[in-house]
């Protein structure tokens, strides 16, 4: 918040027409009320009406209250983990929010999300069943061998804690075709700190390639999403573009890369070399799919975020964002045949039989969603 800045949200601030409630109800939707609250309260409280400030200051604290409760809760997990020899890396959530933006009240988040190898998930499902998380989906063990084929994560959920834990062996599912090589991501893995215990956390490099696919993945249909981008960008001036924009290549993903990076840059000024803002900019789509993002999703005068179910997380910006024509059609295919939990929970078939839930899948989704999808390609 440099002192332009600062001037100029003062006197936003102190314009009569501010619609507060609109302005608060924006924020909580965005996810960014802990920064909306923090910058006013650092530049200009006395310009915010006090019932607003009331009602902002209530909901910073309740959140910084909880993100402590949840960063406590993952130190302990973390702790368990390392104790039965199970490597894990939290990323997003507490991680995220101590390392980048350097505080852990200044970024909201709703669950726990931690990263091991596939051979490890048995044993880390084991250690959270004994300290009371439950699957959030009750599986056979041979559901759970199909679920570790397909799927990318195992949520569980402590019901007196209020608590989700999503354990990842994988950065994005399969059909996403982000062929991400997690072995060279373990390799990469830097030591951290969080709330003074050392943890494992990724490299800038990774981080940021990760965070602009999740973006995408989520269409980015918040700014929390964007901020995240940019405040890594700000917080890591040591960043090896090269090396993150030789990954993108390799993965198929720079024009996911390249539309974060184009937001973050254009929305909250986050510096980015010139040498990228040449390759940025020489992508024609990345400002078409930026002006889809503002027109559609951040600032459109529909306020519904558009809906993507978790068995069946289709959408036309999947395809746009992929510049390699074989990704979108292994998007497309993979997400048809992905068995998911849905599928095993709605249909129990036996061991022998999980081979038709190839075909079941495809049907039983044509049938549901067909109409949507066709409507959402047209």
């Amino acid at each position: 918040m440099d002192p332009q800045k600062a001037s100029r949200l003062e006197t936003l601030a102190r314009e009569e027409d501010v619609n507060w409630d609109h302005l608060l109800e924006t924020a909580r939707q965005q996810g960014v009320t802990q920064l909306l609250y923090r910058n006013l309260d650092v530049t200009c409280p006395e310009a915010v009406p006090k019932e607003a400030m009331d009602r902002l200051r209530g909901t910073f604290h309740k959140n910084a209250q909880r993100n402590v409760f949840m960063t406590g809760e993952l130190l302990k997990l973390l702790k368990l983990f390392e104790t039965y020899g199970i490597p894990a890396v939290p990323f997003k959530g507490p991680s995220l929010a101590a390392s980048v933006y350097g505080n852990l009240a200044l970024r909201q988040f709703v669950d726990l999300d931690v990263l091991v190898r596939e051979q490890d998930v048995p044993k880390a499902r084991d250690q959270l069943l004994s300290q009371g998380y439950r699957p959030e989906h009750e599986l056979t063990p041979q559901e759970e061998k199909v679920l570790l084929r397909s799927s990318h994560e195992y949520p569980f959920v402590h019901s007196h804690k209020r608590v989700m834990v999503e354990v990842q062996w994988k950065i994005r599912p399969e059909y996403f075709s982000f062929p991400l090589d997690h072995e060279r991501l373990w390799e990469r893995l830097e030591p951290s700190s969080l709330a003074g215990k050392a943890v494992l956390a990724f490299s800038s490099e990774d981080l940021l390639l990760i965070l602009c696919v999740h973006g995408a993945t989520h269409l980015w249909q918040t700014l929390d999403l964007v901020c995240d981008v940019a405040e890594l960008i700000w917080a890591r001036e040591e960043m090896d573009w090269e090396l993150v924009m030789e990954q993108a290549s390799a993965l198929g993903s720079e024009r996911m890369l390249y539309l974060g990076l184009f937001l973050a840059s254009d929305l909250l000024g986050a510096p980015l070399p010139n040498r990228v803002i040449h390759e940025v900019e020489a992508d024609p789509k990345v400002k078409a799919l930026a002006s889809e993002v503002y027109e559609r999703r951040l600032f459109g005068e529909d306020d519904s975020p558009p809906s993507i179910s978790r068995e069946f997380p289709f959408h036309p910006f999947h395809l746009r964002i992929r510049e390699r024509p074989g990704d979108k059609i292994r998007y497309i295919v993979r997400l048809a045949e992905t068995t998911t939990v849905r599928d095993l929970t709605l249909l129990r078939l036996p061991g022998y039989l999980y081979p038709l839930y190839h075909i079941i899948r495809p049907v039983r989704l044509t049938v549901k969603h067909g109409r949507r999808l066709l409507k959402r390609l047209l």
